[in-house]
């Protein structure tokens, strides 16, 4: 049973781009405990606020419950649930999945292959990571579900993804807004070397984003991770959105984010293509956080 491409395959919720992380956050999550402990379970009473913070920092912006992946991943055959009336799931119901004390860990025939291979956990996880979410968050989002992935194998990971980024983005990006953060302006260099600049993908790479310029935005560390955070957004006229949701009391928070909101873009050269208005729709309505906090679920 080749685990990567059943990893590869979870089935989930999509229409128009949407996002759906669900599954991929459950079972990062997952393999974040099994690494810790091999037999563990996970029960649902106990590990549902770990999972509904997980997806309100990663997960689309609207309200979402973590009952939803806990029964549906058995279906992708990397999930076993049980409760007290014994094994099966009773359903995506967060009261039935309380009260029953289900809980729920990795299938026994991929834990047995984790046993043999544990090479393969660091696999599952980089190809998640790089599925279903940007760069800039991979990182901390490990750190978020306890995971350390280890080094990895590009070439096997790639026959499973099936895209292969363009090497030449960032430096077309970065050229088209002459080497400064089209958020606050700053253009670091050591030597002739930038430093601290990036390219965002606005609509993200693991959701079809393309590698062009109109999808582009270059931004210094600090902004790229607020934009793929959904703090910061673009609007109309290529104007700076900052989320409601945002709080900061520094003066800095003040500075780097607050008084961003309305500001035009920095760039693109006129002869550039600016960001698309067909990606920035997309990061509005998937990654930006628009509303207030989400009410919390019952």
């Amino acid at each position: 049973m080749d685990w990567l491409e059943r990893t590869a395959e979870l089935r989930q919720w999509t229409r128009g781009g949407a996002r759906a992380p669900h599954k991929p956050l459950l079972l990062l999550y997952a393999l974040g405990r099994f690494q810790r402990d091999t037999d563990g379970e996970l029960r649902y009473s106990t590990v549902e606020d770990d999972l509904k913070r997980l997806l309100d920092e990663y997960g689309p912006p609207h309200r979402t419950t973590p009952a939803y992946p806990f029964h549906h991943l058995v279906s992708d055959g990397v999930w076993e649930v049980r409760t007290d009336r014994g094994p099966g799931s009773p359903g995506s119901g967060v009261r039935e999945l309380r009260s029953l004390g289900a809980t729920g860990r990795l299938a026994p025939e991929l834990r047995a292959a984790l046993r043999r291979e544990p090479s393969l956990l660091g696999r599952m996880a980089r190809l998640l990571l790089d599925l279903h979410f940007p760069p800039s968050l991979h990182a901390e989002l490990c750190g978020s579900v306890g995971l350390e992935p280890g080094p990895t194998e590009p070439e096997r990971l790639t026959t499973v993804v099936r895209r292969r980024r363009d090497p030449r983005m960032r430096e077309r990006v970065l050229t088209a807004y002459a080497y400064r953060c089209a958020f606050c302006g700053y253009d670091g260099r050591i030597g002739t070397l930038p430093v601290g600049l990036e390219a965002a993908h606005v609509r993200w790479w693991a959701f079809g984003g393309p590698d062009d310029v109109d999808n582009g935005l270059c931004l210094c560390s600090l902004h790229h991770t607020l934009f793929d955070r959904g703090v910061l957004g673009i609007g109309d006229r290529h104007r700076i959105l900052v989320s409601p949701r945002f709080a900061g009391r520094s003066s800095a928070a003040r500075e780097h984010v607050t008084a961003l909101a309305g500001r035009p873009l920095l760039g693109p050269r006129p002869d550039a293509r600016p960001v698309a208005a067909v990606h920035r729709s997309w990061h509005t309505g998937q990654v930006f956080r628009g509303g207030p906090c989400p009410a919390a679920a019952p």
